[in-house]
């Protein structure tokens, strides 16, 4: 038989496909790896934690060092959803957690394989809950527009396939959380599994709703045991009317904020509680408000989050800066900054008395060798980082930046003592202190304690479900950059898709699931969490257990990773500029605890300090799961199992991950990738397609305009605490970035006013175009200042964010914020997009549009609605059997296409999804039996026009 050489080529593209995203989900499991082993006890799993931290560093250096120079890889990428089974007591309006998860999906990948030949398919893997089954398409996206299109298709082939292998009274919604989880006691699922448990010693679940896989009950036992106590999990509980645990209080109920009132939201301080939980027991939780004012803010974050400040000033005649340090003692020449009256984000190293370790993982020495000369000064941590002039530094001294020809480092007549007396106030010990406020002083005001939802096993967190994404990027340095600016991001999405309102049974006074799952998964001890801790420390976990943690495993990023390379030409003086850490260690401003035995080790193989720092601080945990034969046993340089084992259970709302092993030579090349994992899952296909096409699109954006998205980590956690907020999507304010692209004129600082490159496309005639910047526009049309915008030299200005809307995010701000669905609507029209994609994708654009702007709500606004307006309920925060029925199986319908809901969906009808055509039939040729020929026959001879042949 003869085929067409094209249709060679596409056999071989789809052949190559289908083994990449098996490659891609095999090395992607939400949790970890899942091989086949006996896993050892945690008593038994300490002789070997330091070990694997250390294997697993090498593992990464090594793969570091064979792919670090890859590039050219196309545009890959793929989703991720999980589907929770919930088995239905019709007769009884019971909803109950189904324990058939195994069953079902290896029965879904069973059918896959027999159904293999299709172009279009799903994968199925195993989640953390036995009712649990998460699902990925069978091969990646690609980077056309047309695959936009396919994601709808995919998940609603994905729920299609899923519907054929359900029971009658079983369905499978795409919620986030099942509302009964640990509120049913014994008959919380089917099968029925007893309430507690040697892995859980849970007071509301048992150990048989874990997937019987052997790695994820050993997860749930050493978090526990590692921890030294079951997790603590509390959550704010929505108060109503009738509410009995809020009887004594005087404040609102209701619509209203919580404590907070006005235009406030309420904050739950997730991973921040222990001081409440001390003093009030676990039937309470501190809460905090969002304020009004930015410094407000930066005082009210909630958490330690904000490290030491020092302003450099280098007091000796010519001497205007320092250099940077790699490590303590080992000059940094090429680095243009700091310079004095520079103020630099740090912490003292507590081994190495003398140095700060900067937050670009840098160091700087805070006196000179004979003690003689102070180069860093402390300030008050509310003190902004700020250049008084931006002038190139340059020196031939070994410790010190000299004179660079008239540049002086801070304005004439100006020392130390005046700045400190004029900007910035001089730093008291409570404001430089590194140690966190008493948590318990925020309850004082019995407003701000409020009554909480208890839960203590790791199946209230990881049980929940979510949308994911992960991307490949064309090389190291684009994966780096969407990891730092999809992080920014990261908040702003889970607020516009939450969607878990209701835990074990109650209302909660939050939306979102992220906290929840943080608190679930907190291994940390004591010493850890900053709390004391009478015992001695543990010889064998890492840091002995001591080492200040200021996050859980499960949390938001804490250090960007993007090096950047060299400032574009410098508009002051032509010369070319130096690295960029100057911009990342001002967004860099919450503490990033590291192993520093890692760091140098890293350091000391060529890999630069941003990323240094970064593995470095995933290797402040310890391994969860060790199995037997697999320790010393393994090779670090052609395997990861001992990096992954660490990288996979750091869960940071993205993720990093370098390119798997290729452990034969037909394995199919996978680059480098970034995972956005903040997203809720959505009721229906559409609106889980729509999140997903507007992520993927926005880092076409980012990467094709030259947008700059970056703000300091402390208000991207800021915005994480906000996102939890009830209807914080429709009525809160998030920090963002002023001016996404640079500012076209002004001087850097020298007195002309900035104007956004945006303003022109608004239109604004308040401002004219400096006639300069045309000369500075390349042969291709693009000025300098693009290039360079993810560095962001220049003035304050240029780096500003503030507080907006979430309309304003998406829609756009004055004239100076043209808002993510206009860029997004420019790049399609830019790439010519054709016709039919336009179509949909401007469909989901004008959704989250609506959604943003609060004319639609999303899905936890809709069920708390349901809740509250069900006939069965008594306005006491309670989910009762019957409203948890009526709502899985509403969710069910809407997902399904068989329910409308205008105030989710406003005017997009989801077409009725069913089990019919969820595969493709064959045209089979096997012979069939006399018996079967008959009676199939027979269905057919009774027709008029056979009938009418035969009478004839």
């Amino acid at each position: 038989m003869h085929i067409a050489p094209h249709c060679i080529s596409f056999l071989l593209l789809l052949h190559v496909a289908l083994h990449l995203c098996e490659a891609l989900v095999r090395y992607t499991p939400k949790m970890g790896l899942l091989k086949v082993g006996v896993p050892k006890s945690w008593d038994d799993s300490k002789k070997d934690l330091r070990y694997i931290r250390q294997a697993g560093v090498r593992q990464f250096i090594s793969t570091y060092n064979r792919v670090k120079d890859l590039k050219g890889d196309e545009l890959l990428w793929g989703d991720e959803i999980e589907y929770g089974i919930f088995k239905l007591d019709n007769e009884n309006k019971k909803i109950r957690l189904c324990l058939r998860a195994k069953d079902i999906m290896d029965e879904l990948n069973d059918k896959e394989k027999s159904h293999s030949e299709g172009v279009e398919g799903c994968n199925w893997v195993p989640e953390y809950g036995a009712w649990m089954v998460e699902a990925t398409p069978n091969r990646p996206y690609t980077g056309f527009t047309t695959d936009l299109l396919r994601v709808e298709r995919n998940m609603r082939l994905r729920r299609k396939r899923m519907l054929t292998v359900l029971k009658e009274d079983e369905i499978a919604p795409t919620v986030s959380s099942f509302p009964l989880l640990g509120a049913m006691g014994d008959d919380g699922s089917v099968p029925a599994s007893k309430v507690g448990g040697p892995r859980t010693q849970s007071n509301y679940i048992g150990d048989d709703i874990i997937n019987p896989h052997p790695r994820f009950g050993t997860l749930t036992e050493n978090i526990r045991q590692r921890r030294g106590e079951n997790v603590n999990i509390r959550v704010p509980l929505f108060r109503d009317e009738n509410t009995p645990e809020y009887a004594g209080y005087d404040a609102h109920s209701g619509d209203g904020d919580g404590c907070c009132g006005g235009d406030s939201l309420q904050l739950w301080r997730y991973g921040k509680g222990d001081a409440v939980a001390e003093k009030y027991g676990n039937n309470y939780v501190g809460v905090g408000c969002s304020m009004s004012t930015i410094d407000q803010e930066f005082e009210d974050s909630g958490s330690p989050v904000t490290l030491k400040k020092w302003v450099v000033q280098v007091p000796c005649e010519g001497c205007v800066g320092l250099f940077y340090r790699s490590s303590p003692g080992v000059i940094v020449p090429d680095a243009d900054w700091p310079r004095n009256g520079d103020i630099v984000v740090g912490h003292e190293i507590p081994n190495v008395p003398g140095w700060v370790r900067l937050q670009n993982g840098y160091y700087l020495p805070i006196e000179s060798e004979d003690g003689e000369m102070q180069f860093l000064h402390k300030v008050s941590t509310r003190a902004h980082v700020s250049n008084p002039e931006k002038k190139k530094i340059g020196s031939s001294s070994p410790l010190f930046r000299g004179k660079a020809g008239d540049g002086a480092a801070l304005p004439d007549g100006e020392d130390l003592a005046s700045l400190l007396e004029g900007s910035l106030a001089l730093a008291t010990p409570e404001s430089t202190s590194n140690t966190p406020l008493k948590e318990a002083e925020i309850v004082e005001d019995s407003e701000k304690l409020r009554a909480a939802i208890h839960m203590d096993a790791m199946a209230f967190g990881m049980g929940c479900c979510c949308l994911q994404i992960t991307f490949q990027g064309k090389d190291l340095d684009e994966s780096r950059f969407m990891y730092d600016q999809l992080a920014v991001m990261a908040p702003i999405m889970m607020a516009l898709t939450a969607s878990t309102p209701l835990l074990r049974g109650r209302l909660a006074d939050t939306d979102a699931r992220w906290g929840i799952i943080s608190e679930s998964v907190d291994c940390r001890t004591k010493a850890e969490r900053g709390r004391p801790n009478p015992g001695d420390p543990q010889e064998k976990l890492a840091a002995k257990g001591q080492r200040r943690i200021y996050k859980s495993r499960y949390d938001s990023i804490s250090s960007y990773i993007y090096q950047g390379g060299v400032h574009p030409k410098d508009r002051v003086n032509g010369e070319i500029g130096g690295m960029s850490n100057r911009v990342l260690n001002m967004y860099n401003d919450i503490p990033v605890p590291i192993d520093e035995e890692s760091y140098k080790l890293l350091r000391d193989a060529g890999i630069d300090p941003a990323l240094s720092q970064h593995i470095a601080h995933l290797f402040i945990r310890d391994p969860l799961v060790v199995f037997n034969g697999a320790v010393e046993e393994l090779d670090d340089e052609t395997q990861t199992e001992h990096f992954e084992s660490i990288q996979s259970t750091n869960w940071q709302t993205v993720r990093w991950k370098p390119p798997p092993p290729r452990n034969d030579p037909n394995d199919p090349h996978i680059g480098w990738r970034t995972e956005f994992r903040s997203m809720e899952m959505q009721l229906t296909d559409f609106e889980n397609a729509a999140f997903t096409a507007f992520i993927v699109l926005l880092t076409r954006v980012m990467l094709t305009f030259d947008l700059n998205l970056y703000i300091p980590l402390s208000r991207v956690d800021a915005n994480m605490q906000r996102a939890h907020s009830r209807n914080a999507a429709a009525k809160g304010k998030f920090f963002f970035r002023r001016h996404m692209a640079p500012l076209e004129e002004g001087d850097d600082g020298f007195g002309e006013e900035y104007t956004s490159m945006f303003s022109r496309a608004a239109g604004s005639t308040s401002r004219q175009r400096n006639t300069t910047v045309e000369e500075e526009v390349g042969a291709d049309g693009v000025s300098h200042q693009r290039r360079g915008a993810p560095l962001a030299p220049g003035s304050d200005e240029q780096n500003a964010y503030e507080e907006m809307t979430m309309a304003e995010i998406m829609s756009g701000k004055g004239d100076y914020f043209p808002g993510l669905i206009p860029l997004l609507l420019a790049y399609l029209d830019y790439i010519n997009c054709d016709s039919i994609t336009l179509e949909r994708i401007t469909m989901y654009l004008d959704f989250i549009e609506k959604r943003a702007k609060g004319e639609l709500v999303t899905p936890a606004t809709w069920m708390r609605n349901f809740v509250r307006s069900h006939p069965s309920y008594k306005g006491d925060s309670v989910v009762s059997d019957d409203i948890a029925y009526d709502l899985m199986v509403a969710c069910k319908e809407i997902g399904e296409g068989k329910l409308h809901v205008p105030e989710l969906l406003g005017n997009v009808k989801i077409d009725p999804i069913t089990a019919e055509g969820a595969y493709q039939v064959k045209l089979d040729s096997s012979r069939l039996q006399n018996d079967k020929l008959i009676e199939l026959l027979q269905r057919y001879t009774h027709r008029g026009s056979f009938s009418e042949q035969v009478t004839d």
